[in-house]
């Protein structure tokens, strides 16, 4: 026995009081052993979805802070009830994205497919340009404090970073052996590597626009006769002299350097495949893929730079390839949509 009173001898704790006491026996909350914050986890197959805005840059640009989240905010609730409707749980939004679990593959395609319609069909998002990229992956993850870990997670991610806008990527693994799929079609898109993997894995896209007569150009689903006014688009370039005309039918139209490109723009700061400009969704739309990025003006308003995004043409306004118009006046595109 101690001076306080308390017993000693092996059946105390070895090195202080026991948790629930104080060093003068009085008890109290237990202590803070490194065993009070086990953490429980469990390992079980599920499909990764990741979901991305694009076009948000643009439109925090256009709309302010304040009513680009409000926008991207309904963006992400439309999608996380989506991913409810078929079973899915959002595990984490970051940003403009959005981090989903389903319990199969199938689930997720699903989930993908209705997403990627929402926001295409959506009259208020394809006013303001929104679009999205989905990849997604099945395979053994570790589920711990409500969080997602593990090689699924990491390869389904990189998808997403794949993917480009309107698109859905997935690996070829994760619908193999699928059943029941209806009408989901995909498209082999070559190998990728994925980060801790030894070897390239195959990677397909999920076709999910209603009209599949021609997958190669799967962008061009919407048929022009449900888009009202598509038959009377018109869209008209002006380049040093030269004038074209685009209409809602034409093929898209490409500007670069490389001489097989619709306009060729021969100058150092310009990519091989810069641009293009392409009719959708009732839009005429420039995408940009180059080094540099492309440099808009919309109407009366601020130019601003297009870099590996799209936004659709308004009005009329200028265009120029790897460098602000005010630079080099000599190679701005000038544009006019009508009606």
């Amino acid at each position: 026995m101690d001076i306080s009173g308390r017993e000693t001898g092996p059946h105390r704790h070895p090195i202080g009081p026991i948790a629930g006491e104080n060093r003068f026996g009085t008890v109290v909350a237990p202590t803070d052993f490194a065993y009070h914050h086990l953490v429980m986890s469990e390992t079980r197959a599920l499909t990764i979805l990741f979901a991305d805005v694009s076009g948000s840059t643009k439109l925090f640009e256009l709309r302010g802070d304040v009513e680009a989240r409000t926008i991207i905010a309904r963006v992400l609730d439309a999608l996380t009830d989506i991913a409810g409707n078929h079973g899915g749980k959002v595990i984490k939004t970051i940003g403009d994205e959005i981090m989903c679990t389903f319990p199969g593959a199938l689930n997720g395609i699903l989930a993908a497919v209705d997403m990627q319609k929402c926001v295409s069909h959506n009259a208020i998002f394809v006013k303001d340009n929104i679009g999205i990229r989905i990849g997604m992956h099945h395979g053994e993850t570790l589920i711990e404090a409500g969080d997602v870990y593990g090689d699924a997670v990491n390869t389904a991610a990189r998808m997403a970073s794949t993917a480009k806008r309107e698109q859905i990527v997935t690996t070829a693994i994760s619908i193999r052996g699928l059943t029941n799929v209806g009408s989901v079609k995909t498209r082999q898109l070559g190998a990728v590597r994925v980060s801790g993997k030894m070897e390239p894995i195959e990677i397909v896209d999920v076709i999910w626009q209603e009209d599949l007569s021609n997958v190669t150009t799967v962008q061009r689903a919407i048929r022009l006769d449900d888009i009202p006014g598509a038959g009377g688009a018109k869209l008209t370039l002006r380049f040093k002299g030269r004038i074209m005309e685009l209409g809602a039918a034409s093929h898209p139209f490409t500007l670069g350097r490389d001489p097989m490109s619709s306009l060729v723009i021969d100058a150092e700061w310009v990519s091989r495949n810069h641009a293009s400009i392409e009719f959708k969704r009732g839009y005429f739309m420039i995408g940009d893929r180059s080094t540099n990025g492309t440099f808009v003006r919309l109407g009366e308003d601020e130019e601003l730079r297009l870099h590996r995004d799209e936004i659709h043409l308004r009005k009329s306004g200028t265009i120029s390839l790897g460098q602000a118009g005010s630079i080099n006046a000599e190679y701005v595109l000038y544009y006019q949509c009508s009606p």
